[in-house]
């Protein structure tokens, strides 16, 4: 897992979560490696119309931006630390790193001791627990608010304490658009800072004279 000691540093990805009500960050999750790859799933979401001619006439709509999904693998070794006898490595290997990231889909424990005390003195409705804002900071150009939708833990390797000292983690989230949070709130104003990013990008992507390249003059056909 080490890297050769002249490459160049890289920025780490990470899961930074924000509190809502003040935009505080309350945690950041960065990680030990970087994923060799990151899958993204892009869902368009089409809009229908009724009957064929209404199917017709709505073909090029769509209702909203199209749902993606990420899913990553994230790995986490404390070999290193090992060697270098670090405490908490040595003390609880991995644990302190899994957690961390386990508590993502976790409530907060005050939370849920002060709803069981609204319980048993009878009070039936309760306000669903808010989580903290999640984000993917994957890079300056892609920091984006998630929902983490799948977790699943492969643990690899134990001390002699059985603490995990190697394991794979492998996330599903689901970027979250302004069609899913308050609008002008911050979670939605940073997916429209990397809607219009991509807009940016296209545009550089895209060449200005199709014709020469197609061998088609596409004006013509129009």
């Amino acid at each position: 897992m080490t890297t050769f000691p002249g490459s160049p540093k890289l920025p780490k990805g990470a899961i930074v979560t924000v509190d809502s009500s003040t935009n505080r960050v309350v945690s950041t999750v960065t990680f030990q490696y970087n994923p060799e790859t990151l899958t993204r799933t892009l869902k368009p979401q089409v809009a229908s119309g009724d009957g064929e001619e209404g199917a017709k006439a709505e073909a090029l709509r769509v209702k909203g931006m199209p749902v993606e999904t990420i899913k990553l693998d994230v790995e986490l070794d404390a070999t290193d630390q090992l060697e270098h006898a670090e405490k908490n490595a040595v003390e609880l290997g991995i644990y302190p790193q899994l957690s961390a990231l386990e508590t993502l889909i976790y409530p907060q424990s005050t939370q849920v001791v002060s709803n069981m005390q609204q319980s048993e003195k009878g009070m039936t409705e309760m306000v669903p627990m808010e989580a903290p804002m999640t984000l993917l900071v994957w890079g300056n150009k892609r920091v984006l608010p998630v929902r983490l939708t799948d977790f699943s833990i492969t643990e690899e390797a134990y001390d002699v304490n059985l603490n995990p000292i190697r394991a794979k983690v492998s996330l599903s989230l689901r970027v979250l658009n302004y069609n899913d949070l308050p609008w002008g709130k911050p979670g939605a104003k940073l997916f429209l800072a990397h809607h219009k990013s991509k807009e940016r990008m296209a545009v550089k992507g895209s060449v200005s004279n199709p014709s020469a390249l197609t061998g088609v003059n596409i004006n013509q056909r129009l």
